[in-house]
């Protein structure tokens, strides 16, 4: 088959690259092609919010990534999804939408990339959204991610969460992307009249017919190609047929914090010793690529109830046809929302200049599960539910590194977990932190026991084996194409151009600097919606 020309070739359509997709096609003068190694997202247990359960473990719409094990947590492997869809994690995801606090990107401009301060992003989460509850000095309405408030539909047991955090002195806060970062109150979530609005449905779907954008699924990117230092197109994989794509301005990865270095790696662009191990040509010793892997770790504190839960109109089946009714005739109930749906951003000590904890509160439990996969639709069978800490801001640093080079083989994933006292510390303070919350007099008033980490779990030696023993990511990879000066330690600039090479820039959650305090997504579509001005001011 013959090469095709573009103008600009996009690598993965997950959340940056169905926003870059959207944008750099909308004047209709360049033409764009986006390549997406998984398929179609038209499918029910997608577009149904909490379907997400289904895709947790689905070869068809997931990598399924598996990490290498990790001494920090007792030698265990972890469970990493991904999603491999148009739409990208956005499609499996449990649709939290938090941007993260103010210092945060402040923090990004201070390590050396100008542009990238909260006076520069606020602008872009507020084009990026249609918030539900109006636009302000603070929020965005009309733009293409409709982002829902869930008061009406949260199960009722949520009430003895708030008035708990009230009663160990946290702040109500109805608003983490508003005004106030700190506080309790109820997530925010990416969806409209009760379907999932991933990236493809927001920003895809609307551009799918534009004539200049040509989108290829099951087009699996096998490297990128270069002349000299210059990316000139893409190599891929598609129904078993090896096909090049050529673009005439820019190579644009958008495939993840995974897939990004992977692919790096495997076009000879990554540690020279590690590409000299696989037999890959150096195109750039760049040790950077794959390096500085960021995720935040949570713990769960698990509680048998003495009151409903989503377990009881979930786990019968006359309560699963009851709220399928509900959500087939009103697109409304628990089908309608995520699971996390209380939370907050706390200071585990007063005298933080920030929140150090993100707390989530999930009105139901799945102990019973099959194992590596999220049994939302068959809880336990007995009400309960889940209270869960995470650091906002860790400082263990993992790695991603190929382990051949077979396009097709996973890459190896290192996440050095636990691996700093602050982490360590950190976490430890999460679970004393959830002891805390649930001796809260209007949450004890709901809980008949704790089943784990269970009461005979007091000490810190415990408690801290036991954080070694279940602690888990919650799916938020960053950094490992490290946005920065060009001083060895980072991958690409502040204009998301990579150091030293031509024709190439990385836009999705792999050039984050710094892992944000909270859920990953809403930074990506912004970081992606500045991407695309970035490089529309090129053209």
């Amino acid at each position: 088959m013959p090469d095709t020309q573009y103008d600009y070739v996009i690598v993965g359509a997950g959340s940056a690259g169905c926003v870059l997709a959207n944008r750099l096609t909308a004047s209709g003068r360049h033409r764009v092609l986006l390549l997406e190694a998984g398929g179609s997202d038209r499918r029910f247990w997608i577009q149904v919010p909490i379907g997400y359960g289904k895709s947790f473990y689905n070869p068809a719409v997931n990598w399924m990534y598996r990490t290498e094990p990790d001494p920090g947590l007792d030698g265990r492997q972890g469970y990493w999804p991904r999603g491999k869809v148009l739409g990208g994690s956005s499609s499996i995801n449990a649709m939290v939408h938090v941007r993260g606090h103010p210092g945060d990107f402040d923090d990004w401009r201070d390590a050396g990339n100008p542009g990238w301060g909260w006076a520069d992003v606020l602008p872009y989460f507020k084009r990026s959204e249609d918030f539900a509850g109006g636009a302000d000095d603070w929020r965005g309405a009309g733009g293409p991610l409709h982002v829902s408030t869930i008061e009406s539909e949260r199960h009722p047991v949520c009430a003895a969460y708030l008035a708990a955090c009230v009663e160990a002195g946290i702040p109500l806060n109805p608003d983490f992307n508003g005004e106030r970062f700190e506080g309790a109150g109820l997530y925010q979530i990416a969806t409209r009249d009760g379907m999932r609005m991933s990236a493809a449905r927001a920003y895809l779907w609307p551009a799918r017919r534009r004539g200049n954008l040509r989108i290829e699924t099951g087009a699996h990117a096998a490297r990128i190609l270069f002349a000299g230092t210059r990316a000139t197109g893409i190599e891929y994989r598609q129904n078993g047929a090896t096909r090049r794509a050529l673009a005439g301005r820019e190579v644009i990865l958008a495939a993840g914090a995974i897939n990004s270095p992977q692919l790096l790696q495997l076009s000879g662009v990554g540690p020279a010793n590690l590409l000299a191990r696989h037999g890959i040509a150096v195109v750039a010793d760049r040790p950077a690529v794959g390096a500085n892997l960021q995720d935040h770790l949570c713990i769960d504190h698990l509680y048998r109830a003495s009151v409903p839960t989503l377990n009881d109109a979930l786990r019968p089946w006359w309560g699963k046809l009851a709220v399928g009714i509900d959500y087939v005739l009103r697109r409304r109930g628990p089908l309608a929302i995520s699971v996390n749906q209380g939370g907050g951003f706390v200071k585990s000590r007063p005298d933080l200049p920030r929140p150090d904890l993100q707390l989530y509160f999930s009105p139901l439990s799945y102990t019973r599960g099959v194992p590596g996969k999220r049994a939302l639709m068959r809880p336990d069978p007995f009400p309960g539910f889940l209270l869960s800490a995470q650091p906002c801001r860790p400082t263990s640093r993992g790695q991603i590194a190929i382990r051949s080079a077979d396009p097709f083989a996973a890459p190896a994933i290192h996440p050095n977990s636990l691996a700093t006292q602050h982490d360590r510390a950190a976490l430890l303070t999460g679970s004393r932190f959830l002891r805390r919350l649930a001796s809260a007099p209007a949450l004890a008033a709901v809980i008949a026991e704790e089943l784990e980490p269970g009461p005979a779990l007091r000490s810190d030696a415990d408690l801290f084996a036991d954080i070694r023993r279940r602690a888990s990511s919650v799916f938020h990879p960053v950094s490992t194409c490290r946005m920065g000066p060009d001083d060895g330690s980072n991958v690409v600039d502040h204009t998301l151009k990579a150091h030293r090479l031509s024709g190439l820039r990385i836009i999705d959650a792999s050039v984050f600097p710094a892992v944000t305090s909270g859920n990953t997504n809403a930074p990506t579509i912004m970081l992606a919606e500045k991407g695309a001005d970035l490089v529309l001011a090129d053209a």
